[in-house]
């Protein structure tokens, strides 16, 4: 089932590029009720291809809209907006602009429209996507709904408040190159011990991917699995003994700490 309203997209780079692809695959959206703007005529090129409007300018997807998703980097969040004038008025805008509060946005915008911060990530480009949206919004019901549907139709979406959004940043938002930095070391340990690099990548790859969706899919909680795989004096449990002591946990709170962190200074 598709979504009824006309949505615009602000930026068409890598995450906005995402889940616009990742929604048309769907079939939560049509192109025909699609508008694009990006500044890169590649974007633009890009989004020809889905077969979506292509708009002359941040305005002009406001103009044709309802739904409008702003999707570029936070130091053209201002510029961008700007350019949009008083076409926001009235409208609903969703952010994925990472570390710009609604506050921040609002005193951005010629106009007061309804504004939703989400916080996504990568893999909605392969319908497999972890969406934070701010509980405390003003959208309307049919709005929220809207966006929940948009969003579901290529991941998972979560409710949080806004003020643990840098916590979400530091986590799922950061966590497709943690994860990608882990298969690949992974990888490495195969290929240390003789197995061609092809063959470990799709080895570790497929091991995170079956092992993620255990704990989604069977509720399994991640120490359980790791005690389903831990035999008494066998091979997991040496592993399990290197990573504590190379202080795995510690340096992957470390690392969500400051994604955290710098979400919250930009």
């Amino acid at each position: 089932m598709s979504i009824k309203k006309k949505v615009g997209i602000i930026g068409c780079g890598n995450m906005g590029g995402a889940i616009l692809y990742g929604a048309l695959e769907s079939g939560i959206l049509s192109k025909d009720d699609v508008y694009v703007y990006d500044i890169n005529p590649a974007m633009m090129e890009k989004a020809s291809g889905w077969g979506v409007h292509l708009s002359r300018n941040d305005e002009d997807v406001c103009q044709n809209a309802d739904l409008i998703l702003l999707a570029v980097k936070p130091q053209n969040a201002a510029e961008a907006l700007a350019q949009c004038k008083k076409a926001l008025e009235g409208k609903a805008l969703m952010s994925i602009v990472a570390g710009v509060t609604v506050s921040r946005l609002q005193a951005m915008i010629d106009g007061t429209p309804r504004i939703l911060r989400i916080m996504p990530n990568t893999p909605a480009m392969v319908f497999e996507g972890a969406f934070a949206l701010c509980s405390d919004n003003d959208f309307t019901n049919e709005e929220l709904e809207a966006a929940k549907s948009l969003y579901s139709s290529i991941g998972i979406v979560e409710l949080v408040p806004e003020h643990l959004i840098d916590a979400v940043c530091g986590l799922s938002g950061g966590g497709p190159a943690y994860v990608s930095m882990f298969i690949e070391a992974m990888a490495d340990g195969g290929v240390k011990q003789g197995l061609p690099r092809k063959t470990a990548y799709r080895l570790a790859a497929q091991t995170c991917l079956g092992t993620a969706k255990m704990i989604l899919e069977m509720n399994i909680h991640p120490g359980e699995l790791k005690d389903m795989v831990t035999s008494p004096g066998g091979t997991t449990i040496e592993g399990c003994e290197a990573l504590e002591k190379g202080g795995m946990r510690a340096a992957v709170m470390e690392c969500i700490n400051a994604g955290a962190e710098k979400s919250k200074q930009l």
